[in-house]
């Protein structure tokens, strides 16, 4: 999972419509309309991604998305596994943050962490997928939050209409190679 800040942006001034061997002609004045994030989730084999777009990034907002994520998304699996960088909200205590003791250890008890190393957010496959999500869908002026929510849904939507899994390459032998310095030298 991964999250990612969007700033909503109105135009204010129509821009005026392509012409034949012209583009569209955007003017550049904008008027800011606010900010909303966008946390997304996949799970890469099976091609599967949603996107859900909140007024904020906080810890209580990440843990609420996260119970649905568990009881309904996940409702059947004993344990899920969570890989998400080191941000400051993505932590268990979230979870007592947000809800009752009760049901935050019940929360807890099915989910299991995993963070990418600093420095290492693109073995995160959540940000592949908000990067495909910034260029096929927020690459244009998005003037409101219900705007976003439209086409946020209907880019997941699709992806998984169209099961786009990610057929990850990177392999032991290669981290060895290219990330040599990440690895002990031991010497005999």
């Amino acid at each position: 999972m991964d999250e990612k800040p969007v700033q909503l942006v109105k135009q204010t001034r129509i821009p005026l419509p392509a012409k034949s061997g012209q583009p569209e002609l955007v003017d550049y004045e904008y008027e800011r309309n606010g900010t909303a994030n966008i946390f997304l989730f996949t799970e890469p084999l099976a091609g599967w991604r949603k996107a859900v777009v909140s007024e904020r990034r906080t810890s209580v907002d990440w843990a609420i998305e996260i119970q649905r994520l568990l009881e309904q998304d996940y409702a059947d699996c004993e344990t899920v596994i969570l890989v998400c960088d080191n941000l400051n909200i993505h932590k268990l205590a979230s979870l007592y943050q947000a809800f009752a003791p009760s049901t935050a250890r019940r929360l807890v008890e099915r989910l299991e962490i995993h963070h990418t190393p600093k420095h290492g957010s693109w073995l995160n496959i959540a940000e592949i997928e908000l990067s495909a999500l910034t260029r096929q869908c927020l690459d244009r002026r998005i003037p409101d939050r219900e705007t976003l929510e439209q086409e946020t849904s209907a880019w997941f939507i699709e992806r998984n209409h169209l099961q786009k899994s990610v057929d990850w390459q990177f392999t032991t032998a290669d981290a060895r190679i290219r990330l040599k310095r990440l690895y002990p030298q031991i010497e005999s």
